[in-house]
């Protein structure tokens, strides 16, 4: 059934086929306006504490999270990482600061730039902000950011300033739109946690649909 068909039947049980010209004007008005939704006085947190909610609610969601004082100490971060997973290949994204960064990357470590391919085992990413209230990444594709290379490798090592922690969702759409004021990006990913399925047996697999761990490393 098309979702013209299903709109159709909704509108029939409603008894609203056409929309009058007044109500196209309201809801043309509402869309226009982006009024924000009421925000639970539990996410207006100090940026301390919604920094300490993002890190807790992050581990909960089985995220590595490993808290770095400055972007110089990524490169160095990244490698202990991969060699004491035993990986010695990365595939990362081009977009600014990761080029130089991943020039202090050690030479033993083969490093791709571009999209990810089926049987990467590492990417490394940067992500757009952090929301504090369930420990979540947005991040958005773009020419320089492939999508593939959130989901395709069994790794996803991703990059996130402390500075870039919002506390709710809608103030996270608020800064995307701001951002791309005229268009917004093709995909917008939110990530919680590795992937993860209970629906075979009831029984929990990490990486069902996705990597099998995820790491934030957050700067500052």
């Amino acid at each position: 059934m098309s979702k013209a068909e299903i709109l159709g039947r909704i509108g029939r049980g409603l008894g609203r086929i056409e929309p009058t010209a007044a109500e196209r004007e309201r809801v043309a008005a509402r869309l226009a306006a982006k009024a924000r939704n009421a925000i639970p006085a539990r996410a207006q947190l100090p940026e301390a504490e919604r920094q300490a909610l993002f890190i807790e609610m992050a581990r909960e969601a089985a995220a590595e999270v490993i808290e770095l004082s400055s972007l110089q100490q990524v490169p160095s971060a990244v490698a202990n990482w991969l060699q004491q997973t035993g990986i010695d290949e990365l595939v990362v994204a081009s977009d600014n600061p990761l080029p130089e960064l991943c020039k202090q990357l050690p030479e033993t470590l083969r490093v791709r730039q571009g999209v990810a391919q089926a049987g990467d085992l590492a990417s490394l990413t940067l992500s757009f902000l952090g929301i504090a209230e369930t420990g979540t990444l947005m991040l958005y594709s773009r020419p320089e950011r492939p999508t593939t290379l959130n989901f395709l490798p069994d790794n996803h090592l991703v990059i996130l300033q402390r500075s870039d922690i919002v506390g709710v969702y809608e103030e996270a759409w608020s800064q995307l739109r701001a951002r791309y004021p005229d268009s917004l990006p093709r995909t917008v990913n939110m990530i919680t946690g590795p992937s993860r399925s209970a629906d075979i047996e009831q029984k929990l697999q990490m990486g069902a649909h996705g990597p099998r761990r995820l790491v934030i490393f957050l700067v500052g």
